[in-house]
Formats: structure tokens, sequence, C-alpha cells
């Protein structure tokens, strides 16, 4: 059986990893340049002129104009971080780089930091993930289908109306081709007809051509796009019919990851973050030596995000 060449291609190396961003010097070089490409551009006014000077071991910039001091992390995910920036550059490479999840605990590990730390860090990085991850659009022939996980795993209802499992959406954006461009994963209150309707409306184009099951709801949120298909999979399985193929194995992809990576997790509470995850790598799977710049390039531009905050679960949205 041939190779697949996604499946199959060169990340970024060790060697490679430790050769770019291998000292402080290197990643708040790094740093600087994806944060401004083209020079120094005041956050307060937009100006570019200033001045720079050194305190307490640290960079700061003094805009020209409104006089406003700024350092390199000053209103990134980075800030008020006491962490080196090798560490973030570290974890960067190791959450992108794992085909599967990294939890908390072996990110710990790994960089020889203490829990908390680790589960700090890692958050902020999903929280970036979203972010960056919230505003696409899916087009073209999209099949999207619901599932479930978390909860109970034996005994009990499985799949829809399952009891303590968090609910959520899956659409695969499918080229001409047949094979999967582009996913999305969304967390779900319910499966009620208005709640997927406003989630149509968030997540696919309207020119869309949206394919799913014959379940009524999603039929209501056909109505929000172009063109609508539903197939009726009962008595068989959706993983029988050829058209479910992509989005079954993306779903039971990604709750296999989730399953195997995060025990003892609210899976409720923190779905969004981790279904933001895995669809920031899926859509990223084309060029992995890549992930940890541009997984950097969507730290600078995401906010401060305290631990207070994260713990609460949230997720910003476009």
């Amino acid at each position: 059986m041939p190779q697949n060449p996604i499946q199959f291609q060169p990340g970024m190396s060790l060697d490679d990893f430790f050769a770019r961003y291998g000292t402080e010097a290197q990643c708040a070089a790094a740093l600087e340049a994806s944060r401004w490409p083209q020079g120094f551009v005041c956050p307060h006014c937009g100006a570019t002129s200033h001045s720079r000077f050194h305190a307490d071991g640290r960079t700061y910039w003094q805009c020209a104009q409104c006089r406003v001091q700024t350092s390199l992390t000053c209103g990134t995910l980075f800030e008020s971080s006491k962490l080196p920036l090798t560490k973030w550059f570290q974890a960067m490479y190791l959450v992108t780089q794992n085909k599967n999840n990294l939890s908390a605990l072996s990110l710990k590990r790994h960089l020889g930091v203490c829990y908390r730390t680790a589960w700090r860090l890692k958050h902020k990085l999903l929280e970036a993930m979203a972010e960056r991850e919230s505003g696409r659009l899916l087009t073209g022939v999209v099949v999207a289908d619901d599932a479930v996980v978390g909860g109970k795993r034996r005994g009990g209802k499985r799949g829809r109306g399952a009891e303590g499992k968090a609910v959520f959406i899956a659409a695969v954006e499918v080229g001409d081709d047949g094979h999967p461009r582009h996913v999305r994963f969304d967390p779900l209150p319910d499966l009620k007809g208005d709640t997927l309707r406003a989630w149509v409306r968030k997540a696919l184009d309207p020119d869309a051509h949206l394919v799913t099951d014959a379940f009524a709801s999603l039929g209501c949120a056909g109505a929000e796009v172009a063109a609508y298909g539903a197939i009726v999979v009962s008595p068989r399985k959706s993983s029988e019919i050829d058209a479910f193929r992509w989005v079954n194995t993306v779903i039971s992809n990604l709750k296999t990851a989730i399953r195997g990576t995060y025990h003892h997790v609210n899976v409720h509470k923190y779905l969004a973050r981790y279904l933001a995850e895995a669809q920031y790598r899926l859509n990223r799977r084309f060029d992995l030596p890549s992930l940890v710049g541009r997984l950097l390039h969507a730290s600078v531009r995401t906010p401060p995000s305290p631990e207070k905050w994260l713990r609460q679960g949230a997720v910003r949205t476009a």
C-alpha cells in the first residue's frame, strides 16, 4: 500500500527546532518579527517612530508620538508570563508536532515545570487556536453530523440524548477530488432547530451545499444555505454510507484522541478548546514544519488570557 504523502510528510525535527528557537535571543527575535513584521507599530496610536531602552533586564519600546511604553509581550498571549520564551516555544513545538493531543501532565514533564504552569500554558495556546479558527467559514460541499463525547463510557443510552455527554457538531468541507479540505468542530448546548440554524450562520458560507442525515433539526438548519441534501440513514449505520466517510473518520479520530489524552477533566467545561485544538491542527496538516511559526503568529494576536478567565471555560469568538 502506498504511503499517504500528508500522513508521512516530514515535520520539524528537534534539530531544526533548536537551531531556530534554541536560545532566548532567537525566540525574542522570532516574536518581534511575528508581532511587527514591518517594524514597530505603537499598539496605542499606530505610529511607527519610537525609541528603545532596557530596564530590569527587559527591552521596552516607547512611541515618539504618544509616549506610551510597551514591551515585546505586552498585549499578547505571553503578557505577564514569568516563563522564559524558550519554554513557550518548546510548548508550541510539542503541541503542534504531535499527531495526537498532548496533556498538561505530559507537557509538565517535557518542560520541567509544575502542573499548574503547564495547564495554564497549554490552555493559553488552545485559546489562541480557538480564536484563530473561530471565523472560519466552510464552503462548497459540506458534510456535517452531530456527535457526543465524555460522560459514562458503559451502559445507558448512546448517541443523541445520552446522559452526561457533551454535544458537538463536526463539519467537513469536501473538495472536488472527494477528499477533506477543512473542518469545523463546534460544541452545542442542544440539537434544537434554532441552535443548529445559528451554528450554520456562524460556520458555513451562505453559498455552501450542506449534506446531513435526515435528523429533523438539521433539516431546519439547511434553510440557511444555498443548497441542502438529507440522506436517510436508518436502518443502516452512517459509516456504511460513502457520503459520510470523512465526517465519520474525523469524529472517530477526534473522540479517540480526547479519550486517550484528557483523563478526569470536565469535558463539558473545556470542550470548546479541545475541539479547537483538533480543528487547528487538522486544517494545517499540509505543512507541519510551519506550525510553530503559525501558532506564534496567532499567539501574538491573542489578547492576554489570565488563568482565572481560562478556568471559566469560555472562549472568545470572532
